[in-house]
């Protein structure tokens, strides 16, 4: 089956049967509780393989999920520049060493359909991660599991052909998912693993979302309204065929990017902020057309991918990392939904990280007050989105970003998903915050936070739990405390 015949497939009973029996069973071969850490590949060059792997058992770790491309220090590299420096691995920073790239070899048999060819990672000169980690993990009864995620540079050559269009009409620093050699790519190194290396599955991240959401500032950490992707040839082919005007699209979007702009300058319209973002929704009905147009090929790329692995190796496990921004955004979390994706989901690691919550949250809500919910004071609209996220009696807005989220917030959000996912057995676990630097004076995570969320996590109904962000900016102690949780 080629890709476009899976996606036509898919839409249908009879492919969402067939993906449904490949979750089913990878589910009931996979029973027991899955206790995963992320971890970059410098870890295994600054300490050791044996003795991160003897780490890792200490924490009762049984799967390794390692990030074997990126061009982000979200996942890989050393601690970040300017936060302190974990009781572990090297005592310095990689600020003139850091590049990204794929920490594996790279088979050029499985690139041929793209430019993209140039991208393994010098970093750490010609070191495999997988070639040194999976042995040794098999032989402790370990699993191995692929993490990459859809971060990039702009300095990559031929990048540019790749990139997304901004509302500006700019190249953008993100790739489109409509562009048929990224597209292709994302299913050639998921490939080139599953067919290359004696690994357990593969999960994959993109912490993004479409233009109405990004101009609306619907996220923590905000972009510049005239940034939103996408508006390349690609997404304007898929959109005709839709029968999306692009052009009205794309004006919309400038409208909404004005009143944004004016918004943020405090300049009211006559019928207030949210009566007038309804009036532009009304006008330009094309922008939520094309909001779903971008997240539809979000989920085609995790479709293919799950399509691809499966066509290698039925017995691999294939997963999503869901963006935090679904704890916080009513908008994106409209987007994920849990058992729509289930059939193309082995499993799914949701972010809960319970203590960088906290900031984010006060960020998310400073960007929607100075928007189309600018009409409503910050503490009431904090309120407001608790009540809509279910959450208990988190702190207010003066209080949030220095003490984090509790550990009722991994309990409600894992019971949420639990229920959304309807019963199928794809299986759920969360991301649970384990030292995600934060801002000074801002929450810090603690061993007892951390026995806490894990916990909560377990009593929420999680099949297992995922350690993140990366080991590498993990104590030791907090890491621990996990394991012992796990252990209680």
């Amino acid at each position: 089956m080629d890709r476009r015949e899976f996606l036509q497939g898919a839409a249908g009973v009879a492919g969402a049967a067939m993906l449904a029996s490949g979750v089913n069973a990878w589910a009931q071969s996979n029973k027991d509780r899955m206790i995963g850490i992320q971890i970059g590949a410098v870890s295994f060059v600054d300490e050791g393989v044996d003795k991160v792997l003897d780490e890792m058992q200490r924490a009762n770790i049984n799967t390794l999920f390692i990030a074997t491309f990126t061009y982000g220090r979200g996942i890989a590299g050393r601690q970040i520049p300017g936060q302190p420096l974990p009781d572990h691995g090297s005592q310095k920073y990689d600020t003139d060493t850091f590049y990204g790239g794929a920490y594996t070899n790279i088979t050029p048999k499985y690139y041929e359909d793209t430019t993209f060819k140039n991208f393994r990672a010098p970093d750490l000169g010609n070191f495999d991660v997988l070639e040194a980690v999976v042995p040794a993990a098999k032989k402790r009864g370990m699993k191995v599991i692929c993490w990459y995620e859809d971060v990039f540079r702009r300095d990559l050559p031929g990048i540019e052909k790749l990139q997304e269009v901004s509302l500006n009409g700019q190249n953008a620093d993100t790739l489109c998912f409509n562009n048929p050699e990224y597209h292709n790519w994302l299913m050639d190194i998921a490939e080139d693993w599953s067919r290359s290396y004696d690994i357990d599955g593969i999960m994959w991240g993109s912490e993004r979302q479409g233009a109405f959401a990004n101009v609306l500032g619907s996220r923590h950490a905000p972009i510049q309204p005239m940034t939103a992707t996408c508006f390349c040839q690609f997404c304007n082919a898929k959109a005709k065929a839709l029968g999306i005007d692009s052009e009205r699209a794309k004006a919309g979007h400038l409208k909404l990017a004005e009143f944004v702009a004016a918004s943020r300058k405090q300049q009211r319209p006559v019928d207030g902020y949210y009566v007038e973002f309804w009036r532009l929704m009304l006008k330009y009905p094309e922008l939520l057309a094309w909001e779903s147009l971008w997240t539809n090929s979000l989920h085609d790329v995790q479709k293919g991918i799950y399509s691809r692995v499966k066509r290698v190796n039925p017995q691999l496990g294939v997963g999503w990392h869901i963006w935090h921004n679904n704890s916080f955004s009513p908008i994106y979390r409209a987007e994920q939904d849990l058992a729509e994706m289930a059939p193309y989901s082995d499993f799914l690691k949701v972010v809960m990280y319970h203590n960088v919550a906290g900031e984010r949250m006060v960020e998310y809500i400073n960007s929607v007050g100075s928007s189309y919910f600018a009409d409503v004071p910050k503490q009431q609209l904090l309120d407001f989105h608790y009540r809509l996220l279910d959450y208990g009696a988190e702190k207010g807005m003066a209080d949030l970003a220095q003490t984090g989220f509790s550990a009722d917030y991994v309990y409600r959000e894992t019971k949420r998903a639990r229920a959304a996912l309807q019963g199928v057995q794809t299986k759920l676990w969360p991301g649970i915050d384990i030292d995600i630097p934060t801002a000074n004076g801002h929450s810090k995570c603690t061993p007892e936070g951390t026995k806490a969320a894990v916990a909560a996590a377990f009593r929420g109904g999680a099949d297992g739990v995922l350690l993140s962000r990366k080991y590498s900016e993990m104590k030791l102690a907090n890491l621990r405390a996990a394991g012992e949780a796990v252990k209680a």
